[in-house]
């Protein structure tokens, strides 16, 4: 069936129970008070920006944008762009474009306006819902995408060149469409991350979509008595797939923008709060906030946080560990994924396995793994090889792009590009990036393993590994460290600290700067490789090509 069957069910069976709160604490109700008023304290009348819907208005508002989506011309099959901060309005417009048999294109909101002119052509988007933010943005090329397509704009004072989204829907009907959509009819577009170049689009069916919500509520466990917290960007598969969860368990979520320590901790408590999805920076700024007695955790109600979990990267075990000694009584899950496989859960540690943190574990809800060589046969258990994943969330295809789609999915198998190994428990660890892997003299050097060594040491915060061309060898490893706030380290100092790796996976050259991230946490790899030399990113790409 179609994810938004669950939307329609919850309509029906909880209509009055709180579905999405917005909640932005850089905004405040600074509403006038009446003298009556006057009496009551700071803190109760400067409230953070608080908004929420109920299953039955949530509901409601996606039937209307379908209707306004139809009225416009949007037919099924036709595809609509979302570029849009967090709010409250994201996921209705989201499940507005399903229910009108429509694909659902996510844009990320850190594309520049020549990203979001290529990503509209290259998904052949017919139209592009747009926040306040983004107004300069599609300015720009205002007429090269308005040729075509229609440009909805989601705010006050709509610019000349859009129509107004709020003026739109009021018309509306808040009734179904009633259209046939089934679970084979394409759903969503998502763009690959772009850590490794330009964005792809990832065409996934309805099929994927509710894979994915079902999965994430299976593996945590979601109940009706859940509250998620979601942080990360609603454009990411991540994020949404995660609340998804909440989708299918018919439980309050929780949108908050900030990623703030403080912001995140007083979020759990005010909102009850029980399953929270971090990032490893976000999770590394709390830790060290608490450290440093910017949060004292007995201010604050937490008693009913039951869950963290991370994805998007690799996960330092050091962090977990910290991580269990400042929250005891915390279940503890990681997620592998890919925008191919629907998001995070083809793979997971599972929260009853946190003996093996430091793997992501083993196959999702409805998932098969493999790991092959260069020649595509299954390596020996303990292997390294490249990690390959099959289920019903597999992409259709990169769309308009024939050549990528048959080198990415072979035989139902998305080869996913990331080298890992099994364990004797069947625990898959992932090792590193196909094309991130540093060959130095014929050894094949791992970053993602001196990542997590030097993460170890007291006074780093983040790092990131890659490989600089060298005449010699070929490559040598180089070491971006970040360190945390307050402190300084020399370079004979962490030379120091890595005898302890073999001589051939020590760095050969440090550099001690900020560790650049996108918006979902990915260390942006061909930006480091860029910051330090184009030349040298030159290099490797033309030694791997011969």
């Amino acid at each position: 069936m179609p994810v938004t069957s669950y939307l329609e069910r919850n309509a029906k069976l909880y209509p009055d129970e709180v579905a999405l709160v917005e909640l932005n604490p850089e905004e405040h109700d600074n509403r006038r008070i009446t003298w009556k008023e006057y009496d009551l304290i700071e803190s109760q009348r400067f409230q953070p920006y608080r908004r929420e819907i109920t299953w039955k208005v949530f509901d409601e508002k996606a039937n209307r944008v379908a209707n306004m989506l139809l009225s416009r011309g949007i037919k099924k099959g036709d595809k609509v762009a979302i570029i849009m901060y967090n709010c409250l309005e994201w996921l209705p417009i989201y499940f507005g474009v399903l229910k009108a048999g429509a694909i659902a294109v996510p844009f990320n909101f850190r594309y520049d306006a020549d990203e979001i002119l290529y990503c509209a052509n290259l998904a052949e988007v017919d139209m592009i819902i747009f926040g306040p933010e983004f107004i300069g943005r599609i300015e720009v090329n205002a007429d090269k995408l308005s040729k075509g397509r229609l440009l909805i704009y989601v705010g006050d004072n709509c610019p000349g060149y859009a129509e107004s989204y709020h003026e739109l829907v009021a018309d509306c009907s808040s009734s179904s469409p009633n259209l046939d959509i089934s679970e084979e009819d394409f759903g969503a577009i998502y763009f690959s991350s772009g850590t490794t170049g330009f964005p792809k689009a990832i065409l996934h069916k309805h099929l994927s979509l509710t894979q994915a919500a079902e999965m994430e509520q299976k593996h945590h466990e979601t109940g009706r008595e859940d509250t998620f917290l979601c942080i990360p960007p609603l454009y990411h598969t991540g994020a949404k797939f995660h609340w998804m969860g909440s989708l299918v368990a018919g439980s309050k979520a929780v949108l908050l923008k900030g990623a703030k320590p403080e912001t995140i901790i007083e979020a759990v408590s005010n909102e009850h709060c029980t399953i929270v999805w971090l990032l490893v920076p976000w999770a590394q700024d709390i830790l060290d906030a608490v450290d440093r007695g910017d949060i004292a955790l007995e201010n604050y109600q937490l008693d009913q946080w039951r869950l963290m979990h991370i994805g998007a990267q690799p996960v330092p075990p050091s962090l977990i560990k910290r991580w269990k000694e400042k929250f005891p009584n915390h279940s503890y899950d990681t997620n592998y994924g890919l925008s191919e496989s629907t998001g995070p859960g083809c793979v997971h540690l599972g929260m009853n396995n946190i003996r093996k943190v430091g793997a992501i574990g083993i196959p999702g809800y409805r998932w098969e793994i493999k790991i092959v060589d260069e020649e595509g046969k299954i390596v020996e258990q303990g292997g390294v090889g490249e990690l390959c994943v099959k289920g019903p969330g597999v992409m259709t295809c990169y769309y308009n792009n024939e050549e990528a789609t048959a080198e990415t999915i072979k035989d139902g198998w998305l080869f996913t590009g990331d080298m890992a190994m099994q364990d004797e428990d069947g625990f898959i660890f992932l090792v590193d990036r196909k094309k991130d892997v540093i060959v130095s003299g014929g050894e094949n050097i791992y970053p993602v393993q001196i990542e997590d060594f030097l993460r170890k040491h007291d006074k780093i915060k983040d790092v990131a590994v890659i490989g600089i061309a060298d005449r010699r060898l070929g490559e040598i490893t180089a070491a971006s460290i970040e360190l945390k706030d307050g402190v300084t380290a020399t370079e004979d100092e962490i030379n120091e600290f890595c005898q302890e790796l073999p001589r051939y996976k020590r760095p050969k050259v440090i550099f001690f700067e900020k560790i650049p991230r996108n918006a979902t946490g990915k260390i942006e790899k061909p930006k480091l490789r860029q910051m330090h030399g184009a030349d040298n990113l030159v290099a490797k790409e033309t030694k791997e090509e011969v």
